[in-house]
């Protein structure tokens, strides 16, 4: 099944071009043309901006997820699958291994990307994988997510009418592009609690990036731990979720 769903992605490269260039367009606008008015410069700002972008990317994933398990559920492939010898955990948990190795490419590129237009991690090689692991972690809370989401809309259409207009707020609404401490107090306190926040965060961290605006709070100042807890907590919840909703289909 894994391989199946990563069959889909080299036969439609187009897809994989059309979540990219958001990211890409926001690294080039926010980094160039807005962040030489940010606090430290645009240098500064851009290696502040990419741990950020890194997630949002990952968060902006669970569209393509939720669209490929709808299309599955409405042409009768899950259907189909369901009436043949085969595991029923292996369709959803091969949808949650292929997107993980998505996931794995889309990180590269981006890295690239970023090396590119000036960013670059300060500490050892130890604390950037580390940064990546937990990025790749809340990636597989949020397909678990989408893999949910995809079972329950009505049609594929309906992925974008939910996802898009969300996670623009979930990301606004995060440090992924400002500090929290900039922000009024109880916007503060909301992206604090976001879980972009904590994942970006703690990046920043292993990474060696400067936080332009120094954490205060709890949460703020054990990014890692929560980058742990947030995904670990998603995943608990939405994964027997949708395979409540897998085992339910057509009930």
């Amino acid at each position: 099944m894994a391989g199946r769903n990563m069959s889909h992605v080299v036969r439609a490269p187009e897809e994989l071009i059309l979540y990219f260039s958001l990211p890409i367009m926001f690294v080039l606008v926010w980094g160039y043309v807005f962040g030489s008015g940010m606090s430290g410069g645009a240098d500064a700002y851009r290696e502040y901006l990419l741990p950020g972008i890194f997630v949002m990317t990952m968060l902006y994933g669970l569209g393509a997820t939720a669209t490929s398990v709808a299309n599955d559920v409405n042409r009768g492939v899950v259907d189909r699958f369901r009436s043949m010898p085969v595991a029923r955990s292996a369709l959803v948990t091969g949808r949650s291994i292929a997107d993980l190795l998505r996931a794995v490419l889309e990180m590269a590129t981006l890295l690239v990307c970023g090396l590119l237009v000036g960013w670059q991690w300060n500490n050892g090689w130890a604390d950037a994988l580390s940064a990546i692991g937990l990025i790749l972690l809340l990636r597989v809370a949020i397909t678990w997510m989408g893999i949910f989401l995809g079972l329950i809309v009505p049609n594929p259409d309906a992925v974008g009418l939910i996802v898009f207009p969300a996670a623009f707020p979930l990301s606004a609404l995060s440090n992924v592009f400002v500090a929290p401490a900039q922000m009024p107090d109880w916007l503060g306190t909301v992206s604090e609690w976001n879980p972009l926040s904590s994942t970006a965060a703690a990046a920043r961290t292993l990474f060696g990036n400067p936080d332009l605006t120094p954490p205060s709070g709890w949460i703020a100042e054990h990014p890692v731990l929560m980058a742990v807890l947030w995904p670990v907590g998603l995943t608990a919840v939405f994964a027997p979720l949708a395979v409540r909703r897998y085992r339910n289909l057509g009930r």
